[in-house]
Protein backbone atom coordinates (compact mmCIF):
# COMPACT_ATOMS: atom_id res chain seq x y z
CA UNK A 1 0.00 0.00 0.00
CA UNK A 2 2.58 2.86 1.43
CA UNK A 3 4.71 1.71 -1.97
CA UNK A 4 1.43 2.43 -4.65
CA UNK A 5 0.87 5.33 -2.85
CA UNK A 6 4.47 6.40 -3.40
CA UNK A 7 4.40 5.96 -7.30
CA UNK A 8 0.91 7.66 -7.14
CA UNK A 9 2.47 10.80 -5.52
CA UNK A 10 5.53 10.38 -7.78
CA UNK A 11 3.48 10.15 -11.21
CA UNK A 12 0.92 13.47 -9.64
CA UNK A 13 4.32 15.35 -9.24
CA UNK A 14 5.56 14.26 -12.97
CA UNK A 15 1.88 15.42 -14.05
CA UNK A 16 2.01 18.56 -12.32
CA UNK A 17 6.01 19.11 -14.05
CA UNK A 18 4.70 18.46 -17.43
CA UNK A 19 1.60 20.68 -17.58
CA UNK A 20 3.80 23.27 -15.41
CA UNK A 21 6.62 23.08 -18.47
CA UNK A 22 3.88 23.38 -21.17
CA UNK A 23 2.98 27.04 -19.87
CA UNK A 24 6.65 28.61 -18.63
CA UNK A 25 10.12 28.58 -20.41
CA UNK A 26 13.08 30.15 -19.36
CA UNK A 27 11.90 33.63 -19.18
CA UNK A 28 10.03 32.38 -16.04
CA UNK A 29 10.60 35.19 -13.69
CA UNK A 30 9.51 38.56 -15.02
CA UNK A 31 9.11 40.85 -11.97
CA UNK A 32 10.15 44.29 -12.11
CA UNK A 33 13.85 44.54 -11.00
CA UNK A 34 12.65 47.98 -9.30
CA UNK A 35 10.73 45.81 -6.63
CA UNK A 36 13.37 43.20 -5.26
CA UNK A 37 14.65 43.00 -2.31
CA UNK A 38 18.22 45.02 -1.79
CA UNK A 39 18.58 43.38 1.91
CA UNK A 40 16.79 41.19 3.91
CA UNK A 41 15.61 41.87 7.45
CA UNK A 42 16.54 38.63 9.11
CA UNK A 43 19.46 37.96 7.61
CA UNK A 44 23.52 38.36 7.42
CA UNK A 45 24.99 36.13 5.29
CA UNK A 46 22.74 37.31 2.00
CA UNK A 47 22.65 36.24 -1.28
CA UNK A 48 24.48 37.86 -3.92
CA UNK A 49 22.48 39.03 -7.48
CA UNK A 50 24.16 39.93 -10.43
CA UNK A 51 23.51 40.48 -13.89
CA UNK A 52 21.46 43.07 -15.66
CA UNK A 53 18.11 41.65 -14.47
CA UNK A 54 19.42 40.93 -11.11
CA UNK A 55 18.67 37.32 -10.95
CA UNK A 56 21.97 35.71 -11.47
CA UNK A 57 23.11 34.22 -7.95
CA UNK A 58 26.84 34.39 -7.18
CA UNK A 59 28.45 31.65 -5.72
CA UNK A 60 27.76 31.40 -1.70
CA UNK A 61 31.63 31.82 0.33
CA UNK A 62 32.79 29.52 2.48
CA UNK A 63 29.08 28.01 2.77
CA UNK A 64 30.66 24.24 3.84
CA UNK A 65 30.85 26.86 7.33
CA UNK A 66 27.19 26.76 7.61
CA UNK A 67 24.67 24.67 9.33
CA UNK A 68 24.22 21.55 8.13
CA UNK A 69 20.92 19.70 7.74
CA UNK A 70 21.13 16.91 5.92
CA UNK A 71 22.13 14.73 3.53
CA UNK A 72 19.43 12.40 1.18
CA UNK A 73 21.13 9.84 -0.87
CA UNK A 74 19.69 7.81 -3.73
CA UNK A 75 22.30 5.91 -5.11
CA UNK A 76 22.80 4.30 -8.67
CA UNK A 77 22.62 0.78 -7.30
CA UNK A 78 19.09 1.22 -5.42
CA UNK A 79 17.50 3.19 -8.60
CA UNK A 80 18.52 0.24 -11.60
CA UNK A 81 21.50 1.94 -12.27
CA UNK A 82 20.03 5.15 -13.18
CA UNK A 83 19.62 7.75 -10.46
CA UNK A 84 18.55 10.85 -11.73
CA UNK A 85 20.35 12.13 -8.10
CA UNK A 86 23.06 9.48 -7.50
CA UNK A 87 24.78 11.82 -5.14
CA UNK A 88 25.22 12.43 -1.49
CA UNK A 89 22.58 15.77 -1.23
CA UNK A 90 24.88 17.56 1.55
CA UNK A 91 22.01 20.66 2.50
CA UNK A 92 23.78 23.80 4.22
CA UNK A 93 21.90 26.71 5.02
CA UNK A 94 23.20 30.28 6.75
CA UNK A 95 23.51 30.11 10.62
CA UNK A 96 20.84 32.57 10.69
CA UNK A 97 18.27 31.69 8.83
CA UNK A 98 18.66 28.30 10.61
CA UNK A 99 18.19 29.99 14.23
CA UNK A 100 14.99 31.97 12.37
CA UNK A 101 13.36 28.43 11.49
CA UNK A 102 14.02 27.18 15.13
CA UNK A 103 12.47 30.16 16.33
CA UNK A 104 9.55 30.99 14.23
CA UNK A 105 9.23 27.62 12.25
CA UNK A 106 9.66 29.35 8.63
CA UNK A 107 12.41 30.01 6.65
CA UNK A 108 12.94 34.01 6.36
CA UNK A 109 13.19 36.01 2.83
CA UNK A 110 17.04 35.72 1.70
CA UNK A 111 17.61 31.82 3.06
CA UNK A 112 19.63 29.64 0.88
CA UNK A 113 19.67 26.06 0.83
CA UNK A 114 22.50 25.28 -0.82
CA UNK A 115 23.19 21.51 -1.72
CA UNK A 116 26.56 20.16 -2.37
CA UNK A 117 26.56 17.17 -4.30
CA UNK A 118 29.06 13.95 -3.16
CA UNK A 119 29.46 11.15 -5.29
CA UNK A 120 28.89 7.58 -3.60
CA UNK A 121 33.03 6.26 -3.25
CA UNK A 122 32.60 2.67 -4.77
CA UNK A 123 34.08 2.10 -8.29
CA UNK A 124 37.45 0.22 -7.78
CA UNK A 125 37.45 0.23 -4.22
CA UNK A 126 38.20 -3.14 -2.48
CA UNK A 127 35.01 -4.86 -1.49
CA UNK A 128 32.88 -3.30 -4.05
CA UNK A 129 29.69 -5.08 -4.75
CA UNK A 130 27.01 -4.74 -7.70
CA UNK A 131 24.93 -1.87 -6.40
CA UNK A 132 27.90 -0.07 -5.77
CA UNK A 133 27.91 -0.80 -2.07
CA UNK A 134 31.31 -1.87 -0.45
CA UNK A 135 32.83 -2.68 3.28
CA UNK A 136 34.02 -0.60 5.72
CA UNK A 137 35.15 -1.44 9.12
CA UNK A 138 31.65 -0.18 10.27
CA UNK A 139 30.13 -2.45 7.89
CA UNK A 140 28.80 -2.80 3.97
CA UNK A 141 27.20 0.73 3.01
CA UNK A 142 27.32 3.83 1.08
CA UNK A 143 30.17 5.53 1.46
CA UNK A 144 31.03 9.40 0.44
CA UNK A 145 33.94 10.34 -2.05
CA UNK A 146 34.20 13.30 -4.72
CA UNK A 147 32.09 16.18 -4.75
CA UNK A 148 30.67 16.83 -7.82
CA UNK A 149 28.55 19.76 -7.92
CA UNK A 150 26.42 22.40 -6.10
CA UNK A 151 22.95 23.72 -6.30
CA UNK A 152 21.03 26.31 -4.46
CA UNK A 153 17.84 27.65 -3.80
CA UNK A 154 16.79 30.94 -2.37
CA UNK A 155 13.56 32.59 -0.94
CA UNK A 156 13.35 35.62 -2.55
CA UNK A 157 9.05 36.56 -2.88
CA UNK A 158 10.24 40.13 -4.93
CA UNK A 159 12.09 37.86 -7.35
CA UNK A 160 10.38 34.25 -7.62
CA UNK A 161 6.47 34.85 -6.70
CA UNK A 162 5.69 32.79 -9.74
CA UNK A 163 7.43 29.36 -7.93
CA UNK A 164 6.18 30.04 -5.03
CA UNK A 165 9.10 32.43 -3.64
CA UNK A 166 12.27 30.15 -4.19
CA UNK A 167 14.15 30.38 -7.12
CA UNK A 168 17.00 27.03 -7.98
CA UNK A 169 20.31 27.46 -9.19
CA UNK A 170 23.22 24.52 -10.46
CA UNK A 171 26.84 26.02 -10.08
CA UNK A 172 28.06 22.78 -12.04
CA UNK A 173 27.40 19.46 -11.91
CA UNK A 174 31.56 18.41 -12.11
CA UNK A 175 34.33 19.04 -9.65
CA UNK A 176 35.25 21.95 -8.28
CA UNK A 177 36.24 24.70 -8.87
CA UNK A 178 32.23 25.48 -9.25
CA UNK A 179 30.69 28.41 -11.57
CA UNK A 180 31.24 31.36 -9.88
CA UNK A 181 27.28 32.87 -11.13
CA UNK A 182 24.33 31.13 -11.99
CA UNK A 183 21.14 31.85 -13.63
CA UNK A 184 17.58 30.90 -12.27
CA UNK A 185 16.66 27.80 -13.55
CA UNK A 186 13.38 27.36 -15.42
CA UNK A 187 10.52 26.95 -13.56
CA UNK A 188 9.80 23.31 -14.83
CA UNK A 189 13.80 22.16 -14.02
CA UNK A 190 14.07 22.48 -10.58
CA UNK A 191 10.49 24.40 -8.91
CA UNK A 192 7.81 22.55 -10.63
CA UNK A 193 9.26 19.09 -8.10
CA UNK A 194 9.11 20.97 -4.95
CA UNK A 195 5.86 22.65 -6.26
CA UNK A 196 4.74 18.82 -6.31
CA UNK A 197 5.63 17.35 -3.74
CA UNK A 198 7.83 19.36 -0.95
CA UNK A 199 5.93 19.01 2.35
CA UNK A 200 6.79 22.59 3.79
CA UNK A 201 7.09 26.15 1.84
CA UNK A 202 8.89 24.22 -0.86
CA UNK A 203 11.75 22.50 1.12
CA UNK A 204 11.43 18.55 1.90
CA UNK A 205 11.63 19.23 5.51
CA UNK A 206 10.76 15.56 6.29
CA UNK A 207 14.26 14.78 5.38
CA UNK A 208 16.25 17.54 7.21
CA UNK A 209 14.05 18.29 10.46
CA UNK A 210 15.64 15.61 12.73
CA UNK A 211 19.19 17.62 12.23
CA UNK A 212 16.79 21.66 12.37
CA UNK A 213 15.22 20.23 15.81
CA UNK A 214 17.09 21.38 18.93
CA UNK A 215 18.13 18.37 21.11
CA UNK A 216 15.50 17.66 23.92
CA UNK A 217 17.88 17.70 26.47
CA UNK A 218 20.40 20.69 26.22
CA UNK A 219 18.44 23.09 23.57
CA UNK A 220 21.05 23.95 21.12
Amino acid sequence: MKAAKHVAAIAAGAMISVALASTVSAGDYKADPKTFATNYEHITIAPEWTGEDKLQLKLPKNFRRWVFIGAPLTPHGLNGGRANFPEFHNVYVQPEAFQHYRDHGVWPEGTIMFKELQLVDSHGMPGEQADGSRFEPSGRGYFPGKVNGADAAVKDSTRFPESKNWGYFNFGHHEEPYMAVAEAKPIAACAACHIANADEDMVYMKLYRPLVTPLKRTDN
